[in-house]
This record gives structure tokens, sequence and C-alpha cells, in this order.
């Protein structure tokens, strides 16, 4: 396990309630880079650890054929990234599409990063297609266009690692824009109670850059080169977890209200 440094920022900001998350995890770390960071579900409860402690997690193996926990079993659900498509034809994938619905439907809070994120757009009516500028890595800076209650920090901009070849290109129908790039201009929305981020905050710069030279057989050696130079630059993983578990804290409580509120009005209620 890697020991990670608590950033001053984005500490003692824990007055959330306590939210239980199911991490659905996509895909794994490939065996020869597990020293650098176990697995990607480790990576995400590490980073919610540091910067969103009000957040807990239950673990599930999508990729592996897990059962899946129905809509409404968790506060709120976080779709992983993922090596594959969500155009792929995946055993797995069928079921994952349909608790995204069924999720999205209840108003249930769920985030969505890389694939999870072109999941969720592809899933409530955008689209999502191989990006026409080739792969995404490293270290890309996104600029803030549309504010919520639950970013704070209160930042105009942020850095995430990216690593994808494909991109939402069209958002859903009455989604927002939360964040464009120059090179994905998707780079995060929202919609109801879901929310959408193209970047990786659980990914730190030595595991990218790892990534990128495993992954030479595929990606230019000239993009390697711009993506390992920018991972001098300093990540905003911290904010941007923070404001995910904000997210999370926020859309969960206005759940628990609806619901609430549902049982206060129905027929033969009690109180």
């Amino acid at each position: 396990m890697i020991a990670r440094a608590r950033d001053p920022r984005y500490d003692d900001r824990t007055t959330d309630a306590p939210v239980r998350v199911a991490l659905l995890e996509c895909d794994h770390v490939p065996e020869q880079l597990r020293h650098l960071g176990d697995d990607y579900g480790t990576m995400f409860i590490d980073r919610f650890a540091d910067h969103a402690p009000w957040v807990s997690f239950d673990r599930y193996d999508v990729i592996g054929g897990q059962q899946l926990p129905p809509a409404g079993a968790h506060d709120g659900y976080l779709i992983t990234g993922s090596r594959y498509s969500v155009s792929d034809d995946l055993p797995w994938l069928g079921g994952l599409r349909q608790l995204t619905t069924d999720v999205v439907a209840a108003d249930a809070p769920v985030v969505g990063i890389c694939f999870g994120h072109q999941l969720l757009a592809d899933e409530l009516g955008g689209r999502v297609e191989r990006a026409t500028n080739g792969w995404g890595v490293g270290m890309h800076t996104a600029t803030v266009t549309a504010r919520r209650p639950w970013m704070d920090p209160d930042l105009d901009e942020f850095r995430l690692i990216v690593s994808h070849q494909d991109q939402v290109v069209e958002l859903p129908r009455e989604a927002t824009l939360l964040a464009d790039s120059p090179h994905a201009p998707i780079a995060a929305f929202e919609i109801g109670s879901a929310i959408g981020f193209q970047g990786h905050p659980e990914f730190d710069p030595a595991y990218s850059a790892a990534l990128m030279d495993m992954r030479r057989d595929r990606i230019p050696a000239a993009v390697i080169d711009v993506g390992e130079a920018s991972l001098t630059q300093t990540p905003d993983h911290g904010a941007v977890v923070a404001w995910l578990g904000r997210a999370l804290a926020a859309n969960t409580a206005a759940s628990r209200g609806t619901q609430a509120g549902v049982l206060e009005s129905s027929p033969g209620a009690s109180t």
C-alpha cells in the first residue's frame, strides 16, 4: 500500500453525513503495475479516505462478473474507468447499463469516472466516440463552466490525469456541462443526481507514467513524450474528490428527503 500525503488545502472539511457507496469496478490494474497502487478500487478508497472520509465503499467486481447490487441498496454509486469502450460487446456491460438506468431513475447519486463518465452519457442519451484528436494521456487542465454548491474548494480550473481514447462528444438532453478542456470538450457534466468526470482523480503521476510506458505499442511516442512531461504539474485530485464526496452527500440527503416525503404522503403512513 502506497502512503499518500494529505493536502492541507482540502482537509478538515468533513462535516458531511456518512455516505455508503457501491464501488463498481470495471477494470483491474495490470499485475506488473500492482506495486504502484494495488488496484483501482484501492486507489479510490485511499483517495476518498484522505479527502472525503465521510464516504465509505462496498466493492463490486463488475468486470469479474460479481452480482451487482440493486438500485437503492446503497446511498450512492461510483462507476470506475476501464480499458474497454462503452460500445464493446461485453458480458458484464448489459447488467451495468441496467443498474445505471435504475439508479438514475430512482434519483440516487451516481458518479462516473472516465469509462463511467462515458457510460453515463451514453446510457442517458448522449454520444460517445473515439476521440478524433487521439489518445488523451498525462495531466490535463479543465476549465469550470458551471458551478455547483458542492464545488468546495472553489476553483476556476482543475488538473487531473487522463488516460482515454474515447470521449463524450454530445451531452445527454438536459445535462449541464460542468467543465471543458482542449482535448475533451466535455470534461465533466451533471444530469439530475448523476455526475461524470473524464479525468482520473484516483491516479498518481507515477502510475500514469508506468501505464503510458506499458502502452507504447498503441500510443504514439510523441503523445507519450508530451504526457510524461505534463506529469511535473500538481494534480487537483484532492479537490475533485472533495467535490465528489460533497456531491454524493448532498444528493444522498436530497434522495432521502424525497423518499421520506413520499412515505409521509402515502395513504396509511404513520408518524
